[in-house]
């Protein structure tokens, strides 16, 4: 089950947030050879079209569970001001060659607006 985290982010502002990923038993998660992927939309049924999507990075070494979301200021411009749902999936292909996708973090994200 993902985690729940909600964030506030300017509007026109470069933004990067990171995550420290974990196993059950607390150790950081390997992320050698995992890919991860963030969206955030105006609602869960918002067309895929209409997502923002954020640039995604493991951070080295993958033995540390580190990982980075970031999002231009030319995106974030682009962005109404209000509230956003989001969610962080981290996937690999597993022994028999099946992809395996594992959602880590969700929640809300509120974008609030700019003067300059």
């Amino acid at each position: 089950m993902a985690q729940q985290e909600d964030f506030s982010i300017d509007k026109g502002s470069d933004v990067t947030i990171e995550l420290y990923l974990i196993n059950k038993n607390g150790s950081a998660k390997n992320l050698g050879g995992h890919t991860v992927a963030a969206k955030m939309k105006k609602t869960y049924t918002t067309s895929d079209s209409d997502a923002t999507v954020f640039t995604t990075a493991i951070v080295n070494p993958a033995t540390r569970g580190v990982t980075t979301l970031s999002l231009t200021n030319t995106q974030t411009n682009a962005l109404t001001a209000g509230r956003y749902v989001y969610d962080v999936e981290v996937s690999y292909t597993d022994s028999d060659g099946d992809t395996i996708i594992e959602r880590v973090l969700e929640g809300k994200i509120n974008v609030t607006p700019n003067v300059t």
